[in-house]
């Protein structure tokens, strides 16, 4: 993802209004690109990365617009959690590499593991496809941010 080229001499509801619609754009095509990919789940990480930074950034334009960022922000936030379920079975099962080597319970605990990790992974894709990445759900996202942008709460 792109960094957001700041004007100093423009308000932030029009940097938002300038920047923020290519910073979602961009987003969505990584995330389609990682997914086309079949990526494994703990390949995932990378995508829940550019979730927290996205949502992060969009949280510090809050006062530029009103409650729909919030509805967004929110969706990011589930996929952020999705991501974040995903990234702790792989965490976990690096954290068991070297541990309980020869124990007979080994094999089945990196196979519990593994299915989590796939299910989970599972349910991220479907979230991805049939909620976030709908048909029409990327233009909803850079047209409001295009267009509603606001001056913050007491300026004139």
């Amino acid at each position: 993802m792109s960094k957001i080229p700041w004007d100093g001499n423009t308000p932030p509801a029009g940097n938002a209004r300038q920047h923020l619609p290519q910073l979602v754009a961009d987003y969505f095509a990584f995330g389609r690109e990682l997914l086309a990919s079949h990526p494994q789940p703990s390949e995932l990480h990378a995508l829940r990365l550019a979730t927290k930074r996205l949502r992060y950034t969009l949280e510090l334009f809050r006062p530029c617009y009103g409650p729909g960022l919030a509805l967004r922000i929110r969706e990011l936030r589930e996929l952020q959690q999705l991501l974040g379920e995903i990234n702790d079975t792989a965490a976990a099962a690096r954290t068991l590499d070297g541990v309980l080597n020869g124990s007979p319970q080994r094999p089945r605990i990196d196979s519990f593991l593994r299915r989590e990790g796939e299910s989970k992974a599972a349910a991220f894709h479907k979230q991805w496809r049939e909620v976030f990445d709908a048909p029409g759900q990327e233009h909803w996202w850079t047209s409001y941010l295009a267009r509603r942008s606001r001056k913050p709460e007491g300026k004139a």
